[in-house]
């Protein structure tokens, strides 16, 4: 548990933590809860950072305005896979596309719902999960998540089974979460966070709990393999793998990421893939 979290833990008993499995369901209901209980803290400190209509990829500050990752959108339809408060759909609007922000957690999207009023900049929400996408078939050109569902759901093969399926051939589907590597070390920014305790390869979901034993939060782990299997199989061809470094200069501690870890090694991995 994390000092940082503290009021979504309390509203949901959370008392301690364990490391067994969660199925689906399970692991849905954990995350809508705990998405809504912590949305208003974690947008009252990272809101800053992630800006009202800006498209922010990852804690280490990669923005689409400079890396390009989705090609030009003006005219394409965008899916955002767990877009929270949406500002990067509000960014994608703002570029001429027609981007659908969805998100399990109907505490974020009332954030996003005020920060449209805020902008100017509505975009059409859907609170579902990011593994029962309601949309028909080919309906979008594209699709991106910046740290959003992809960890939280049990079975990642169809989270991107159901990509596949509302995008166009040939469109791409690109997606930032914490690098793999991260799950060997402690969620600690500072040098206690550097130390190896726990094994890359034991994929048992991380989860906290309450007294009776239910799942207050569920994250679940991939290698970096099991993710490039998953797409494979799931028909998206590999375009890139990006591990962006720590910049010169950006002082930001954000949870686990630090200036201190992000200079030894990477803390997101960003997968640029493409629909056959």
């Amino acid at each position: 548990m994390s000092d940082q979290h503290v009021s979504a833990e309390r509203a949901l008993g959370t008392t301690g933590v364990a490391q067994r499995f969660a199925d689906a369901e399970e692991s849905r209901s954990a995350n809508r809860l705990w998405w809504d209980a912590d949305a208003d803290d974690y947008h009252a400190e990272h809101g800053d950072f992630l800006g009202a209509a800006d498209f922010v990829w990852c804690p280490e500050g990669v923005r689409e305005s400079e890396a390009g990752y989705l090609g030009r959108v003006t005219g394409k339809r965008v899916l955002e896979i767990g877009c929270g408060s949406a500002p990067c759909s509000r960014w994608l609007a703002a570029q001429g596309a027609e981007p659908v922000g969805l998100d399990i957690s109907a505490g974020m999207l009332r954030h996003a719902v005020a920060a449209a009023g805020r902008t100017g900049i509505a975009v059409p929400l859907v609170q579902a999960s990011a593994d029962q996408l309601p949309f028909a078939d080919a309906s979008f050109d594209a699709a991106c998540s910046a740290f959003g569902a992809v960890p939280f759901v049990a079975d990642v093969a169809s989270v991107f089974g159901e990509v596949a399926r509302v995008l166009r051939p040939g469109a791409p589907w690109v997606f930032a979460v914490n690098h793999p590597m991260r799950w060997i070390f402690p969620d600690d920014p500072g040098p206690a966070g550097l130390t190896v305790t726990h094994s890359y390869f034991d994929r048992t979901p991380y989860v906290e709990v309450d007294d009776e034993g239910r799942a207050t939060y569920v994250e679940h782990h991939r290698t970096l393999g099991d993710y490039v299997r998953a797409l494979v199989a799931s028909g998206f061809e590999l375009v890139d793998v990006v591990e962006p470094e720590w910049p010169a200069g950006h002082t930001r501690t954000w949870g686990q990421w630090s200036p201190l870890r992000g200079r030894l090694f990477p803390g997101t991995v960003i997968l640029r893939t493409r629909r056959t």
